[in-house]
This record gives C-alpha cells, sequence and structure tokens, in this order.
C-alpha cells in the first residue's frame, strides 16, 4: 500500500532524558527491540525504536480523567501518556517492571474487551500496555 497520498508518513515521539543510557536500557531490554538507528551528534546521543504502526490520540481533560480512572483509579498521567499494544500483556508487562517500570495499577478488562496495564518508565512517563480482546489467552 502507497502512503504517497496521505499527508503524514511517519509519527516519531521525542523524549529527552538526563539520564540517557538509563531510558535506553529500559525501552531497548524493557521492550526487547534493537535501535533502528543510532546518531551522535557533537557530542550528543540519540537513538530510533521501531515501535510498529503509529497513532496519535488526542483527548481532553474529561476523556484522559475517564482512562486514568479506568486504568489507575485515579487522574494521574500527565499531557503525555504512551499506549503500546504487545502481544502478550503479562509478558510484556513483567519485562518492563524487571528493567525498571513502576505499577501504577494492576491489569484490568476494559468495557471494550482489552486487557491494559498502567506503568511509569524511570523517568515519570505513563506507559499503557494493551492486549487486544482477539489476542487474549481466553478469546473475549
Amino acid at each position: 500500500m502507497s502512503n504517497s497520498n496521505h499527508p503524514i508518513l511517519e509519527l516519531r515521539v521525542a523524549l529527552t532524558t538526563a539520564d540517557y543510557e538509563r531510558l535506553v536500557k529500559f525501552y531497548c531490554d524493557g521492550l526487547g527491540i534493537e535501535p533502528a538507528a543510532i546518531w551522535n551528534n557533537d557530542g550528543g546521543k540519540a537513538l530510533i525504536l521501531d515501535m510498529g504502526k503509529a497513532t496519535l490520540e488526542l483527548f481532553d481533560e474529561r476523556q484522559a480523567d475517564v482512562i486514568d480512572q479506568l486504568e489507575a483509579g485515579r487522574r494521574v498521567s500527565g499531557q503525555i501518556r504512551f499506549a503500546l499494544q504487545v502481544p502478550d500483556l503479562n509478558v510484556a508487562m513483567e519485562r518492563l517492571l524487571a528493567h525498571g517500570a513502576t505499577l501504577v495499577h494492576e491489569p484490568i478488562q476494559t468495557p471494550w474487551g482489552d486487557t491494559n496495564v498502567r506503568l511509569q518508565d524511570p523517568d515519570g512517563m505513563q506507559i499503557t500496555l494493551f492486549q487486544a480482546a482477539e489476542n487474549s489467552e481466553n478469546g473475549e
């Protein structure tokens, strides 16, 4: 499928951190992915991680509150929160926890049938891992 008629070809989110190596280890080892590109410019470091298909969700404050209440029991996320679809929520959650994630709330089943868990990366970025209903273990 050609993207030549689509006005946006790729979404990239750039995180800036005071502890680059810690976040590289968290996202690469924690998600089990290798960098797609590495840059070192004028003493600075950066890398790109291929995170699959990208979408941008825009929420008003009320919708953010609804999702936070569902996933975390209270309003906790900031202006930006990652939502990553994974094939096996429990495996992905345990791997991220082993690499420095903080569990914000235990996994929950959403009203639409997905299984979600809220985590936080070592710099405080809120992350929702979700396993779509069609990929859940019990086939719901």
